[in-house]
């Protein structure tokens, strides 16, 4: 798989793509992620990518051309092309399993006040990762990149990704590791009774028990 994340602050990807499941991904080679700042892509003399708003108010909207010049540039048959959003599609595991079957992503990370309505016409989906403001897109493109490449084959174990949270619309089990008594806190037993049918059903119950507590909705 293919990832292209444009921003205009290429520098905050620095230790996300130089660490932990990320850079072995990339190592391995089960995905490829490039940075590119579309301010390169500005036919402005000073290289501006932003500009004061039609009707008034406060703050720079991003403007079209930078960010039309690249996405043409990089786009193929193979790509989607993505927009983060406040008003977009809440991002959930079940995107993320979507996106992944994918060759080619386009990610846009917005920021200052806004981007030009017209932007739009340019992406096949948009998304948020849920109902708060951050200052851009580049916080949204990480956790977004992180939760589909830890999916792409080879990346992470398959048995591990089975029994994850969000698997079958539940919530993970929980999980515990020695001592078996840790200031007064014992381990369930049936972990450690090597009946691998109760643990099994142990943990289900534990599954179904968090999620309705936690996210009913889920269920």
């Amino acid at each position: 798989m293919k990832i292209d994340i444009l921003t205009l602050f290429p520098s905050m990807f620095d230790g996300f793509l130089n660490e932990s499941i990320i850079k072995r991904a990339i190592e391995k080679e089960a995905v490829k992620i490039n940075i590119i700042n579309f301010r390169d892509y500005s036919k402005d003399p000073h290289k501006k990518v932003d500009d004061t708003p039609f009707g008034g108010g406060s703050g720079m909207v991003l403007t079209c051309q930078p960010i039309f010049d690249c996405v043409e540039s990089i786009k193929t048959d193979d790509s989607l092309v993505i927009l983060l959003t406040p008003d977009g599609k809440t991002y959930n595991q079940k995107m993320a399993n979507d996106l992944k079957k994918f060759k080619h992503l386009i990610i846009i990370c917005g920021h200052y006040e806004g981007f030009d309505d017209r932007i739009r016409v340019l992406v096949d989906k948009e998304i948020s990762i849920g109902d708060f403001i951050l200052t851009g897109g580049e916080i949204a493109a990480m956790a977004i990149t992180d939760s589909i490449t830890r999916l792409l084959d080879g990346v992470i174990s398959k048995g591990s990704l089975e029994s994850e949270s969000f698997n079958d619309n539940l919530l993970d089990y929980p999980v515990y590791t020695k001592p078996r008594n840790f200031r007064g806190m014992e381990v369930p037993g049936v972990l450690v009774s090597g009946n691998h049918k109760k643990i099994e059903e142990y943990r289900k119950c534990e599954q179904l028990r968090i999620t309705k507590e936690k996210r009913e909705d889920l269920l």
